[in-house]
């Protein structure tokens, strides 16, 4: 049995000694080498539209509570860049595969049933990315020189980084699909 003694924290001595190792020295991480090789074209792209959209905010935000005078452009063009980060983005969520998706049924049918499942959902992603690619590309003619609010700019603009954010998804998913054609996937991501 337990005496209420063993059963008590222990406390460190409250004056140690100078000859004993102090706790922080107990633990020494070293950090990896970076490596920025797997960065694609677009994650470079949505980095940049990212930063830009921190300098506007920041400027807005300087503009509004130290200068007590609000630049009317800096809401419109942070909403237009987010927009931008999001749609380059969106080629790095299916080149990871990352996106959200029901892995449930995937893990009780036949590995075969299951496998046919998952290449039907990777064509329809193509797709379905490629169909956007098209319908971004005629909604850009049907727009023609409409501008944005505030700013003197073409909204066209912002439609072609939708544009190149939608090819850059269906391209990703292009190879995504013959990855999986040609390993044995089955729909569920191993762990």
């Amino acid at each position: 049995m337990r005496t209420p003694k063993e059963l008590t924290l222990s406390t460190p001595t409250p004056n140690p000694s100078p000859s004993e190792p102090k706790i922080t020295h107990a633990f020494h991480t070293e950090d990896e080498d970076i490596d920025l090789r797997p960065v694609t074209l677009e994650g470079w792209m949505s980095l940049a539209f990212f930063l830009l959209l921190g300098l506007t905010v920041f400027y807005q935000f300087f503009t509004r509570y130290a200068l007590n005078d609000s630049a009317a452009w800096t809401e419109e063009i942070a909403r237009y860049l987010l927009i931008a980060c999001v749609f380059l983005a969106l080629g790095i969520g299916v080149m990871k595969h990352s996106h959200v998706r029901v892995d449930f049924f995937y893990r009780f049918l036949p590995r075969k049933m299951g496998r046919g499942l998952a290449l039907t959902v990777d064509v329809l992603c193509t797709a379905y990315y490629a169909l956007c690619t098209v319908l971004t590309g005629l909604m850009m003619q049907k727009l023609g020189n409409y501008q944005m609010t505030i700013v003197d700019l073409p909204m066209n603009l912002i439609y072609g980084v939708c544009l190149a954010g939608f090819a850059l998804a269906a391209v990703r998913s292009v190879q995504v699909t013959l990855a999986h054609w040609r390993s044995d996937y089955a729909g569920v991501d191993e762990l």
